[in-house]
């Protein structure tokens, strides 16, 4: 029988620099790194804005109590946002109304010259303003005594609306209560500033006044 020829076994050989393959592997594992470290410092390209932690009514005075700083990618509309990287100026006011979550749009806040409206406190029924919060929009209405009304006994004209979805920034709490004939509580509202001096005449006057929630606004928590 002829012997088969015994086969020789071969030694594997280390990669050398010059084996071409491994020079386009390690080529491919920087370039990958590369390319992860771009899309990383891409992707953090943020910057700090201020927004509303909760509601904001137009005139309210703003410190960073009422703010949250949020990091978001605006790119070249971030000029258009209330900056978080200084501190917020001591003399800032809200011009508009801010929802809970929105950014502070630049143009939305100002010095107290430039605010459109003024705070009044008006005592109105304990029961409906327990429905009441800040943030809450409500309509106005002024009921207001009719001419020749003999005290002790008055009558009313009938209600009015006196002003149009106005914002609650303070509800006093039931140990503020008013009693008498009909229990009362403070609610401030923030009214135009060519609307106080009406306002305050009808509650000088003697006027019911009622606050009647816009749908879809805050109510007090359980109302």
């Amino acid at each position: 029988m002829t012997e088969l020829p015994t086969p020789t076994a071969s030694r594997l050989r280390a990669p050398s620099w010059r084996d071409s393959r491994l020079v386009v592997g390690v080529l491919l594992v920087l370039l990958s790194t590369v390319l992860g470290a771009v899309v990383v410092a891409g992707a953090d390209d943020r910057v700090p804005v201020w927004a509303a932690k909760g509601p904001v009514a137009p005139g309210q005075r703003l410190t960073e109590a009422e703010l949250v700083r949020v990091d978001v990618l605006l790119g070249d509309g971030a000029a258009a946002y209330l900056a978080a990287d200084t501190a917020l100026p001591a003399d800032t006011w809200a011009l508009r109304e801010l929802r809970p979550g929105e950014l502070v749009p630049a143009s939305a806040v100002g010095g107290p010259e430039r605010v459109g409206s003024q705070q009044v406190a008006l005592l109105v029924d304990a029961t409906s303003a327990a429905t009441l919060a800040r943030g809450s929009v409500v309509d106005v209405y002024v009921n207001r005594p009719a001419t020749g009304t003999t005290v002790g006994t008055p009558t009313f004209e009938g209600p009015e609306r006196a002003l149009e979805a106005v914002a609650v920034v303070r509800v006093a709490g039931e140990d503020a209560v008013l009693g008498g004939a009909t229990e009362t509580r403070a609610v401030h509202v923030m009214v135009p500033r060519g609307e106080v001096r009406d306002l305050v005449a009808d509650v000088d006057a003697g006027a019911r006044i009622t606050l009647v929630p816009v749908p879809g606004g805050v109510t007090a928590a359980g109302s």
